[in-house]
């Protein structure tokens, strides 16, 4: 009797131990397609143009790891293995979610912490139904079967989801869906603008960009009027979940522009998304500081798009480009679309203005009698080959342009898709020496789901 007396107070005491060390606060963010590159570039405009003695937050946490990504059906993962990977812990085959290669449905750490009673939050720059949050709370075979998806993020209970747009609105003929239906039937509320929060009180919120056709929220460098910010859906969410579950909860945040701008070549929109995504971090940060002993903060990325390295230029030049490729290449594209003349100097003088040419960025006869021949090509000749990422397709025009001002500010490319690098690890807080060390990705759920919930 004394014995099994002993044991349970052994028992409870280690139970005890395990909740007194184990946090209560969980961030996990995730900047899509961020390799150490696109990292660096961001921290060499922070120190050489904005002047900032200390590097960039996610930088100066204590603990810096380097993660492995291949999936388990190549060395170069996609989002949505890498996703369930990073959310479940078990490998997939590249475009399958949630699931394991032979489609048996996998439990994500969110989905264990909820079950647990805490309160989740899922908030990401693109589609909420896309890859990486959806791997957070889908098991389908495809990635791209949005409905389904988004059927499943209306029943999962979650309380706080955030992106551009449910893509799973249209079925694939263009007709409307029943998927509003479903959120009704859940008690989830739809919401177009961070502004409409303030006239909800539900438990369950998906907010959404306002009066967006757009599969992500919108460049950084673009500084669209009224369109969602990661920081401002970062807040938005944690003011929900500190409301509705103020005890403990879970937050995964993910750059996804940053992909965006990797598939794109684009390094100036590449450093603007990662301070933006260092902007959301420090949301997390204050919270950290405000509660130390009981919040863990965990900064990684799903793959590296694009093999991004700096070089030697000049990264001020980068506060020349006011427009990202992408939109730059829909500028274009509806000039082709028009029945405008439109001269090389009408050009001549939007490059001037867009991206400082020939005033700050000198271009030689060389390189104008290049953007000339590009020019000619694509608006007269109508004969440019486009340039496909999976994104977006680009005239041979805007190609030159931006690699002119790759070369001018110093990035480098290796790729317009992912590459099967390593990606860093940057950790914080209860339970953040735990990431010590090189990890796979499928680790990383498993530990935070280790130091929780002690399983």
């Amino acid at each position: 009797m004394k014995i099994k007396s002993l044991l349970l107070t052994l028992l409870l005491v280690v139970s005890l131990a395990v909740n007194a060390t184990s946090p209560k606060y969980v961030f996990y963010f995730i900047g899509d397609g961020m390799g150490m590159g696109h990292i660096m570039a961001a921290q060499s405009y922070n120190r050489e143009v904005l002047k900032n003695n200390q590097p960039i937050l996610m930088m100066q946490f204590p603990v810096a790891s380097m993660v492995t990504t291949y999936s388990a059906s190549s060395r170069v993962t996609d989002s949505a293995a890498a996703g369930t990977a990073l959310s479940t812990g078990y490998k997939t085959n590249n475009g399958m979610l949630g699931v394991t290669p032979d489609s048996v449905p996998v439990t994500s750490v969110a989905r264990y912490l909820k079950d647990a009673g805490w309160g989740i939050g899922v908030i990401t720059t693109v589609a909420p139904d896309d890859a990486t949050p959806g791997a957070f709370y889908a098991h389908q075979p495809n990635r791209s079967m949005a409905y389904e998806i988004d059927k499943e993020m209306a029943a999962s209970g979650y309380e706080f989801v955030a992106g551009s747009k449910l893509k799973g609105t249209k079925d694939k003929a263009g007709n409307p869906t029943d998927i509003y239906s479903h959120f009704a039937q859940n008690n989830v509320a739809i919401v177009k603008g961070i502004d409409a929060l303030k006239d909800v009180d539900s438990r369950r919120v998906v907010l959404l960009n306002k009066d967006s056709l757009d599969s992500n929220v919108g460049y950084t460098i673009d500084s669209i009027e009224g369109a969602l910010t990661l920081p401002a859906m970062t807040q938005a969410c944690l003011d929900h979940l500190t409301k509705h579950s103020p005890d403990q909860f879970f937050m995964m945040v993910e750059g996804g522009n940053i992909d965006y701008a990797g598939h794109s070549n684009d390094g100036g929109a590449v450093v603007k998304e990662i301070l933006n995504f260092n902007d959301a971090i420090k949301i997390a940060y204050d919270f950290y500081l405000a509660h130390p002993d009981e919040t863990l903060i965990v900064v990684t990325a799903d793959h590296n798009t694009g093999g991004m390295s700096v070089r030697f230029g000049d990264i001020s030049l980068v506060d020349c480009q006011r427009m990202s490729k992408d939109r730059f290449a829909g500028y274009t594209k509806s000039l082709l679309n028009s029945r405008r003349i439109y001269t090389w100097e009408d050009m001549k003088a939007e490059l001037s203005n867009r991206f400082g040419f020939w005033n700050k960025i000198k271009i030689s006869k060389e390189q104008e009698a290049k953007l000339v021949e590009k020019f000619e090509n694509t608006f007269k000749l109508r004969n440019s080959a486009d340039q496909k990422t999976l994104y977006n397709s680009f005239n041979e025009f805007a190609v030159e342009v931006f690699d002119i001002i790759n070369a001018k500010t110093g990035f480098g490319w290796i790729a317009t898709g992912h590459t099967g690098d390593p990606v860093p690890l940057f950790a914080i807080g209860r339970g953040a020496y735990e990431f010590m060390g090189v990890h796979d990705n499928t680790e990383i759920p498993k530990i935070i789901k280790s130091i929780t919930l002690g399983e």
